[in-house]
């Protein structure tokens, strides 16, 4: 070898070590995780778009956000007694036509598209409603259709808004018709309301439902009492409505970050805002302590050290009080970048608010406000979490309250030639007995020949995917990253179930082979874990010719080039780390040997 040569082969070996540092210094990451992304219509972002430009607009926040890691979209569908779906009882939004009551041209059902793009993406749909909100402070003209044209004694006004009146028991019996009929009409993986029940209060504007209180309330020691109890009446009627129809469907709130003060009650927070309870009535930790909604998105918009409202003085509280269901907190995207890291102020405050998650151990999932936030990326918000925290892919928490047990595994898993490449395909387990043992998502996980198999891993999750089947990487005239299954085994999560919407598990073992020296691009998501270099049989149709002449020297690059990016991707054990890092000092020494006898 010459020198030049030996020089290439000692600086590849540097270079190497530089990755094994970084992933050392790496923490694990979570395999079930809530991540979620509101996007929101209120925001006038589709106004004027049109229906294909409308599209476009989603489809590039959905796969940005994808990439981000996001596996949950939460998709505003009624603002203010409207639809962004076809709905048979209350009329089309002007937030997306321009114009309320007109439907929008070319036809299209926005909530039906948004379910199979983010099932395509291998992501779930919840649908977001505003339950009480008749009318926005922007809204000028209301449809023939509107409930608030059809029975205005059932809405009253208050600060520019018009508001159903939550103590009119009509109004609880419309809301849950609007809800079943968007339950079982479309394939939602759950349903989701926010933080408007009664109005945002307004100094010295009274809420005007004295009429409902003498009919309805009269029992009841206070007007604040009643009013909490129609808000608890139909969160619970809500719930039940939601699971009759669908039992697998999700239900969940995002209520206003702060429940109480410490000063209304020696149980809620040091912190000195607008309170949940005393404000708007709403009693979010009897839902959940009760059951009656199946997860929390508490939303703490606030900073880390907050004077008001600390932020981390809200995620240790709601982690100690909230923990009877799912708890996923509401982060403010734009907040978090603006504002310094209070241990350092070089950066700002995404590193230390994960870091807080982390530390709560009942805190099981992120929800982003909001996705056109995050997909704008500001400090690099959504590169951080795509290239560190929500680096790997992640499944949904379990609801055992829900679904306790995982269907059957699936059967006659193969992998041949189809139209669309190289494919992994499987059949469903048979008989099943009923939803609960339905399977309707499957994780694909990827293990190298001879690995141990660990489904608690999320590095080794290849796909999420609600076909029964998974087309395996393959890429022309470049490094290859799957070229054929060697062997597949079929594994059954006795914790995955129908709720978390990922209910069988297969592992793939692999072969991987090189062909083409002349590239360096690797898939991120599914890089080579065992290499060989030997040709791919292959049909005869296809359009794939491997490098004809690959002499000792582009073997020799490619075997560092392939040990750079096993260890950049896949060494997050360090006895294997160890063993990788001692046998590239093996092969340098070698390849000095063999420079000295040449000599």
């Amino acid at each position: 070898m010459k020198t030049s040569q030996i020089l290439r082969v000692i600086w590849l070996s540097v270079l190497l070590l530089l990755p094994v540092s970084e992933l050392v210094a790496q923490e694990s990451r979570p395999k079930r995780e809530f991540r979620g992304a509101w996007i929101q219509c209120v925001n006038g972002q589709f106004l004027g778009l049109g229906t294909q430009e409308m599209q476009r607009t989603l489809s590039y926040q959905l796969d940005e956000l994808q990439k981000d890691g996001v596996n949950a979209i939460i998709f505003q569908v009624r603002a203010e007694c409207d639809a962004l779906y076809a709905s048979r009882y209350e009329p089309w939004s002007r937030f997306l036509t321009g114009r309320q009551g007109t439907p929008p041209s070319p036809y299209w059902d926005p909530l039906q598209w948004m379910i199979a793009e983010c099932h395509r993406r291998g992501m779930e749909l919840h649908a977001w409603i505003n339950p009480y909100r008749a009318k926005t402070k922007d809204t000028r003209e209301l449809a023939v259709n509107h409930i608030a044209v059809t029975h205005p004694e059932r809405v009253f006004d208050y600060d520019g808004l018009k508001i159903l009146d939550p103590g009119q028991r009509e109004n609880c019996d419309y809301i849950l018709r609007i809800v079943g009929d968007i339950v079982s009409r479309y394939d939602v993986d759950g349903l989701h309301i926010d933080d408007y029940f009664y109005p945002y209060p307004v100094a010295g504007v009274a809420i005007p439902d004295q009429a409902s209180y003498n009919r309805y309330g009269r029992q009841f020691a206070s007007v604040a009492d009643w009013r909490r109890d129609n808000v608890d009446v139909f969160i619970k009627a809500l719930g039940e409505e939601i699971h009759r129809i669908k039992p697998w469907v999700k239900f969940g709130v995002s209520p206003f970050g702060i429940y109480r003060n410490k000063r209304s009650d020696p149980n809620g927070s040091a912190t000195s805002g607008l309170q949940n309870y005393d404000e708007l009535y709403a009693d979010v930790l009897k839902w959940v302590n009760n059951g009656w909604i199946d997860y929390c998105v508490p939303q703490l918009y606030w900073e880390i050290g907050h004077k008001a409202a600390d932020y981390q003085e809200l995620i240790g509280w709601w982690n100690r009080h909230a923990a009877n269901r799912p708890l996923y907190i509401g982060e403010d995207v734009l907040r978090t970048v603006k504002y310094p890291d209070p241990q350092n102020p070089r950066v700002h405050q995404l590193g230390a608010k994960h870091r807080l998650h982390r530390q709560c151990a009942n805190v099981k999932g992120t929800v982003l406000w909001y996705a056109k936030a995050a997909v704008d990326n500001p400090g690099n918000y959504g590169t951080v979490l795509r290239t560190d925290y929500w680096r790997y892919p992640a499944l949904q928490p379990l609801m055992p309250f829900i679904d306790s047990e995982a269907p059957k595994k699936v059967r006659k898993v193969k992998a041949r030639w189809t139209a669309q490449g190289y494919t992994l395909q499987w059949l469903p387990a048979k008989k099943a007995k009923g939803w609960q043992d339905e399977a309707h998502q499957y994780v694909v996980y990827r293990f190298a020949k001879g690995e141990k198999i660990d489904l608690s891993n999320p590095a080794r999750i290849a796909a999420i995917t609600r076909e029964p089947r998974y087309v395996l990487p393959y890429e022309q005239r470049l490094i290859r990253s799957d070229a054929r299954v060697f062997q597949t085994v079929s594994h059954r999560d006795q914790r995955c179930t129908r709720t978390a919407r990922t209910v069988v598990h297969l592992t793939v073992s692999v072969f991987c082979y090189l062909f083409d020296s002349t590239s360096d691009r690797y898939r991120r998501q599914q890089p080579a874990h065992t290499v060989r270099s030997e040709k791919l049989t292959m049909p005869m149709t296809a359009k794939f010719q491997p490098h004809k002449h690959i002499t000792k020297k582009i073997l020799f690059r490619l075997l560092f080039q392939c040990r750079h990016q096993l260890c950049k991707q896949f060494c997050e054990n360090a006895l294997f780390r160890s063993v990788v890092l001692l046998h590239d000092l093996v092969i340098l020494l070698f390849a000095l040997c063999l420079h000295i006898t040449a000599v």
